[in-house]
């Protein structure tokens, strides 16, 4: 738990972003959101100064850029230092408008000014879906944030008193990571060559922590004898919120609550901060690695 001032900048912000990424490589899925009243600071934080222009990269250190922009640059840098585990990136966007769910990166010619209307499915496996979600492979972060830039074009807004741009719709981009799978010794040497010594260590300090309250990490399965090579997948979800939002399941959760230090809006303030305040008290379960897979030939998730 800590509070940032006004004053702070927003490379100090994602300070606290970075050790996730490490977990994303270590198979661990992850969210990342940022929840408060209009005008707070939300989409500031997570995506920076509003720009039509969207960011540029690489980053200025000094720049005003947003968690989202940074996470694509550090992502691709950890991965460009351990490129030995094949990795894939593949994004999707979606936006969450009045209980409805559009697809952000759908090839839609009728819907040029919005987003193609999607639905909830249960899969078989008990886990809720949107189907027919497009996702595309991305390659680097300036075209990871191409994409970001082309789904913001679509989403929802509406100018308010105290915000001539915002939002008004929840926006979840979600970056699905799929690498090969490898022991925690060759992700501790991945991170050692790959992160400064201090977040290494409390890299290691945190896996060991979560092994001692029970959140054992499964070993990778060898390959089978057809040379199918076995494959970890994980998802980073970055949301920025038009209002409160309920997560479950068994991914990291980092919660960024936005508030306005001005005396007139106290009343909002305490309402953030006591959602905060229970969104520390669930009982969400230790956090999982996603378990290996066999990479099975002809078998495509639909676009």
């Amino acid at each position: 738990l800590r509070v940032y001032g006004p004053a702070e900048s927003q490379r100090v912000v994602f300070g606290d972003v970075c050790p996730l990424l490490t977990s994303l490589l270590d198979g661990y899925n992850v969210c990342v959101m940022a929840y408060g009243q209009t005008g707070s600071g939300k989409s500031y934080t997570m995506l920076g100064p509003h720009s039509d222009d969207g960011p540029v990269l690489p980053l200025d250190p000094q720049s005003d850029l947003g968690i989202i922009p940074r996470t694509a640059e550090e992502l691709f840098r950890l991965i460009s230092e351990n490129p030995s585990r094949s990795p894939k990136v593949e994004v999707s966007i979606v936006e969450v408008y009045n209980n409805d769910i559009f697809d952000l990166l759908a090839k839609d010619t009728v819907a040029a000014v919005s987003g193609v209307k999607r639905e909830v499915m249960t899969a078989k496996d008990g886990r809720t879906e949107v189907a027919l979600l497009a996702s595309e492979a991305v390659g680097s972060a300036s075209k990871l944030m191409e994409l970001v830039r082309g789904g913001l074009q679509l989403r929802a807004k509406h100018p308010t008193l105290v915000h001539a741009d915002s939002s008004r719709s929840h926006l979840i981009i979600t970056v699905t990571l799929t690498t090969a799978a490898c022991s925690d010794s060759t992700a501790d040497q991945a991170c050692s060559a790959t992160l400064p010594r201090e977040q290494t260590e409390a890299g290691r300090a945190g896996r060991s922590r979560r092994t001692s309250q029970g959140a054992s990490a499964p070993q990778p399965v060898p390959g089978d004898p057809a040379g199918r090579a076995e494959q970890v997948q994980a998802r980073l979800q970055l949301v920025d919120l038009a209002g409160s939002e309920c997560i479950g399941g068994d991914a990291k959760l980092l919660v960024i609550l936005c508030i306005s230090p001005s005396q007139r809006h106290l009343a909002q303030t305490l309402q953030g901060l006591g959602f905060g305040i229970r969104a520390r008290q669930v009982q969400r379960g230790p956090a999982r690695k996603r378990p290996p897979s066999s990479q099975t030939e002809g078998k495509r998730r639909p676009d």
